[in-house]
């Protein structure tokens, strides 16, 4: 539906329809957890492309995913002309931000299948616990959609979806390096 179909937000409708998003958020995020909680974990390394091992996939595509996700945020600032690099927004920048968007939510898939099928919902520390909160919840904010709500949310949004990737990041990536070093290809 577009915006000039879709009618006049009134007030009423916005808590309804904040409700329903923030509902359908949560139901992805713990239908996530409760199948990475019961599915026995296959420990299998199902693909590693053209890195040595799949450790290194995961490594690296969650770095890629968070560098595209900052020039994501880059893009924003732009677009709500909070920074004014370049000085005349192109026309394309809105397009750019979107593609960047797709192809960080791509690099995250092949991660959070590996995670959640060969390794399933884990509390076996904090760091572990977290790590598996917070990759249920990245998803389920995915789901959020904000056409027909206040201008407000989307940045919201956009920014909470950005600082839970830099969560699941540092909790996996970076706890990667401290812990074996830079991961090879």
């Amino acid at each position: 539906m577009t915006a000039s179909t879709a009618g006049p937000v009134t007030r009423a409708s916005v808590p309804v329809k904040l409700l329903a998003i923030v509902l359908a958020g949560a139901a992805v995020s713990i239908a996530l957890g409760v199948y990475g909680h019961v599915h026995d974990p296959t420990g299998e390394k199902p693909y590693t492309l053209f890195f040595s091992e799949t450790i290194n996939l995961k490594v690296w595509f969650a770095t890629a995913a968070l560098f595209l996700a900052a020039a994501q945020v880059l893009l924003a600032l732009r677009l709500y002309d909070k920074i004014h690099v370049p000085r005349t927004a192109p026309t394309w920048l809105g397009d750019a931000h979107r593609l960047a968007g797709i192809v960080t939510f791509g690099l995250t898939l092949p991660v959070a299948y590996q995670c959640l099928w060969a390794l399933g919902f884990q509390s076996t520390d904090g760091r572990v616990l977290l790590h598996s909160l917070l990759g249920c919840f990245f998803f389920g904010a995915f789901t959020v959609r904000t056409h027909g709500l206040p201008n407000w949310l989307l940045p919201v949004v956009g920014g909470t979806v950005f600082t839970t990737l830099v969560l699941i990041w540092t909790t996996s990536a970076v706890w990667f390096w401290r812990e074996f070093g830079f991961p090879s290809f």
